[in-house]
C-alpha cells in the first residue's frame, strides 16, 4: 500500500496531522494500535498553563516566547513562539472544522471546572461546559448538582464543597429511570459511556429533563455530569429547549464522553477527506533505503507493506506505549529511535505523586524541525509529534494537548513544504 504519508499513532497529534496534510490533498493512513488518550479528556485542550518554575501563564503565547530564551529543549521553543502563535490559531480552526465547538484564546486562559469542581487554567473548552474567567469566581448564587443514581464517577458532594468557597448555595436532584436498571445491576457497567447510550433516546432525555426540571427552578445553573450526547449531536440543545434554568456539562472520571466525541469527530473528519484509518493495528519493523524510511510492516497486513515519502510518529508516551521504561533505559519500540532520558533511573521519579516528575519529559530525541534521530542521525522523512516528545511536564506545565496540536501542524507543515521544494 502506498500514501504520500504513513502517520503512527491516531490520537489527537496523528489525527490533527492527518487531517491537515488531507485538507491540502495528501493521501494519508493513520495506523492506530488502541483507544487514544483523548478517551480521558476533560473537554478542554491546554497549550500552557504554568512555566517549568512554577509561576502561572494568563498569555499562553507570552509563556511560550519565554520557553524559547528560558527552556531551549521545550517543543513549543523548537518550533519557536511565531510558528507557535499561527499553529494556536489553526489548531482552533482545525478542530472547529471537525465539528468540535470550542471556544477560548491563546492570548488569554479561561478556567475550567474539574470533575472535583476546582478551577484549571485551559485555552480551549468544548461548548456546553462550564467554564469561569477567574479561578476563584463563578456568576451564581445558587446551583443545583444532579446526578445519576449509583452513579460513582461524579461527586457532586465535593464540587458543592469547592463551590461553597465561591459563595455559592448547592442544591442537589437525583435522577432514575427504568432503563438504567439493567446497567445499575453491575456497579462496573455504571460508566459514563453506557449511561450516554440509555440517554440517547429521547423517551429518557424527556424523562431526564422532568425529573431535574423543578429541582433546579429557583436556581441560577443546572450542573449535570457528563453523560449525555454519545452517539447525537443535539441532546445538550433538547435539554436546554426543557429546561428553563440554564444548563451546564462537567466532565466525569474516565471514561470521557467529551473526549469520545472528539476522538469520533476527529476520526469522521479524517476519513471524509479520504485519509485511510487503521485501528487495532500495530507496526513491527521498519525497512530504511539510506538515511530514510522505506517501508513499514504491521501485525495484522503480515507481508504488505506500507510505503510512503514521509512517516510521521504520534504514538504517545508511556499510557499508550510509545515509550517504554526497561531497569535502566527508556525505550521508542517502533523505529528504536534515540531518547532523552536520565541515566540514573533513582532520577526518573519521587515518591511524592504531585512532585515534578521527570520521567514525563523523557522522549523521543528530535532535530530543530522534528525529525526522528536514530543512532545519532535525523532521519530525513520521519516527524515525530505528540506526547512522546522529549523536553515538557504535560500535566505540571498543562501543554499536553497544545504540544499534540501545534506539533502536528508543525510536522505537516514540514512535510507539505518538503513537496513544494
Amino acid at each position: 500500500m502506498r500514501f504520500d504519508t504513513v502517520i503512527i499513532g491516531g490520537g489527537l497529534a496523528g489525527m490533527t496531522c492527518g487531517i491537515r496534510l488531507a485538507e491540502a490533498g495528501r493521501s494519508c493512513a493513520i495506523i492506530s494500535q488502541g483507544q487514544s488518550a483523548l478517551h480521558f479528556s476533560s473537554g478542554s485542550f491546554d497549550l500552557l498553563s504554568k512555566l517549568p518554575d512554577g509561576s502561572d501563564v494568563q498569555d499562553p503565547l507570552e509563556g511560550i516566547a519565554a520557553l524559547e530564551r528560558t527552556n531551549p529543549e521545550h517543543p513549543y521553543a523548537v518550533m519557536g513562539a511565531e510558528r507557535c502563535e499561527r499553529y494556536a490559531r489553526e489548531a482552533a480552526e482545525l478542530l472547529r472544522r471537525a465539528g468540535i465547538s470550542v471556544a477560548g484564546d491563546c492570548r488569554g486562559n479561561h478556567f475550567r471546572i474539574t470533575p472535583m469542581g476546582k478551577a484549571r487554567a485551559t485555552w480551549l473548552t468544548i461548548d456546553g461546559y462550564l467554564t469561569a474567567e477567574a479561578p476563584d469566581r463563578l456568576p451564581f448564587r445558587k446551583v443545583c448538582i444532579a446526578n445519576v443514581e449509583g452513579f460513582l464517577d461524579f461527586y457532586p458532594e465535593f464540587i458543592a464543597e469547592e463551590f461553597r468557597k465561591y459563595g455559592i448555595e448547592c442544591t442537589f436532584a437525583s435522577v432514575n429511570l427504568p432503563d438504567l436498571e439493567q446497567i445499575r445491576q453491575n456497579p462496573s457497567e455504571m460508566r459514563s459511556a453506557n449511561i450516554a447510550r440509555v440517554f440517547d433516546h429521547e423517551r429518557n432525555l424527556d424523562a431526564l429533563a422532568a425529573q431535574v426540571r423543578d429541582a433546579a427552578a429557583a436556581c441560577d445553573a443546572l450542573i449535570l455530569p457528563a453523560i449525555i450526547g454519545l452517539n447525537r449531536n443535539d441532546s445538550l440543545e433538547v435539554l436546554r429547549a426543557k429546561i428553563p434554568t440554564p444548563l451546564y456539562l462537567l466532565p466525569t472520571l474516565p471514561p470521557s464522553i467529551p473526549g469520545i466525541r472528539a476522538q469520533q469527530a476527529l476520526q469522521h473528519r479524517f476519513r471524509a477527506l479520504g485519509g485511510e484509518y487503521f485501528l487495532g493495528d500495530s507496526v513491527l519493523r521498519a525497512e530504511y533505503d539510506g538515511n530514510s524510511v522505506k517501508r513499514i510492516f504491521t501485525a495484522n497486513h503480515g507481508n504488505i507493506p506500507f510505503e510512503a515519502d514521509h512517516f510521521v510518529l504520534a504514538t504517545g508516551s508511556f499510557f499508550s506505549r510509545g515509550l517504554v521504561a526497561t531497569p535502566d533505559r527508556i525505550v521508542e519500540p517502533v523505529f528504536g529511535a534515540d531518547t532523552v532520558a536520565t541515566s540514573d533511573r533513582s532520577q526518573w521519579y519521587t515518591l511524592r505523586f504531585f512532585d515534578r516528575q521527570n520521567y514525563q519529559a523523557f522522549g523521543v530525541r528530535t532535530d530543530a524541525a522534528l525529525h526522528v534521530v536514530r543512532e545519532g542521525r535525523a532521519i530525513g522523512n520521519l516527524y515525530g509529534a505528540g506526547a512522546g516528545l522529549a523536553g515538557f511536564h504535560p500535566v505540571q506545565e498543562g501543554c499536553g494537548a497544545g504540544v499534540s496540536l501545534l506539533s502536528a501542524l508543525f510536522a505537516a507543515d514540514e512535510i507539505l513544504n518538503s513537496h513544494q521544494s
